[in-house]
């Protein structure tokens, strides 16, 4: 059953298709922008009229999807441009529909893109200390969720891993009358050590500490099922696993004991390795990301945010 790519194909347990792919961009000010991201070759900040030629690019490809993160140019303590009804995801979104695309379009959910200090939440002194206040966050990401939602946006997904936060958008969400817009909640996010890329495309890099406070140890992992648990107590819809690569064996416990939609996000610095890899000659890029995309497939993920996206669909046809 091995001996041609005929028999390989029929006995195939793990399909990997362009449909299972979402694609994560990035959205800048301005018109006509188009920033390279120097430590993710191939992947560029643009502005609205440039995320939508990668809204046509995506749905000409056949993916999911996009994912999309704001890179404002003016931060402060509160991330006040991530709430706004104005905000560079908003705009985006109503230009995306506006296109007549038809697309799911993701809204990840976020303060520490718009912050000036960096972290996913408001900050306040505690015994002394500067710390992330928890109960104090909840309503701006609800905020903001409700200000993507009133855009277009099909999902929402809340990243900060504040606790609560899932009940927070859900209720801001239903009392709008947006009860409709499912929720996709980073339930597993770890503190990883593959997050250096995207922090550096997001310009969203912590000003003092670390995440540690409130992201996952990545030592456990009976935890992320306590996190999925809870999440979908209180009203996700889909849960998603971050990292995907060093927590295949999460993704597939997570998907042993939820009736859900599961997602992975192969992340910025797992991406950034495979291109390395590849423009040094070490491995074979194309056969690399799609072995590194099937796997997560067959550990148990429904769907994968990939920067791989494009590329995957292009060689999967």
């Amino acid at each position: 059953m091995r001996r041609s790519e005929g028999l390989r194909r029929l006995a195939r347990e793990t399909r990997l298709t362009p449909e299972q792919l979402i694609l994560p961009v990035f959205v800048v000010p301005g018109r006509g922008v188009h920033q390279p991201i120097a430590s993710m070759p191939g992947v560029s900040r643009r502005s609205v009229d440039g995320i939508v030629e990668q809204a046509h690019a995506a749905k000409a490809a056949g993916l999911g999807g996009l994912i999309l993160f704001g890179v404002p140019d003016q931060k402060d303590a509160r991330g006040s441009g991530g709430t706004s009804a104005d905000g560079l995801i908003p705009q985006a979104l109503r230009a995306i529909k506006e296109a007549v695309l038809d697309l799911t379009t993701i809204a990840d959910v976020c303060l520490c893109e718009y912050t000036d200090h960096g972290h996913c939440g408001v900050i306040g002194t505690v015994a002394g200390a500067q710390e992330v206040l928890n109960d104090e966050s909840l309503p701006l990401l609800a905020e903001m969720a409700l200000a993507c939602a009133k855009a277009g946006a099909d999902i929402v997904a809340p990243s900060d891993m504040m606790d609560g936060r899932v009940a927070a958008i859900r209720a801001r969400l239903d009392e709008s009358q947006l009860s409709h817009v499912p929720i996709l909640s980073y339930a597993a996010k770890y503190a990883s050590a593959f997050y250096g890329p995207f922090r550096d495309a997001a310009g969203s890099a912590p000003a003092f500490g670390d995440r540690r406070g409130y992201q996952m140890d990545p030592a456990n992992a009976r935890e992320a099922l306590a996190e999925v648990e809870a999440d979908l107590d209180e009203g996700a819809d889909m849960v998603m696993v971050k990292p995907a690569l060093a927590y295949l064996d999460v993704i597939a416990r997570v998907r042993d004991v939820t009736r859900v939609p599961v997602a992975a996000y192969n992340v910025s610095g797992e991406y950034a390795l495979v291109k390395a890899g590849a423009a040094s000659g070490l491995i074979d890029e194309r056969r690399a990301v799609l072995e590194i995309l099937t796997s997560i497939r067959r550990a148990g993920a429904d769907f994968i945010l990939t920067y791989h996206a494009l590329d995957a669909a292009r060689w999967l046809i």
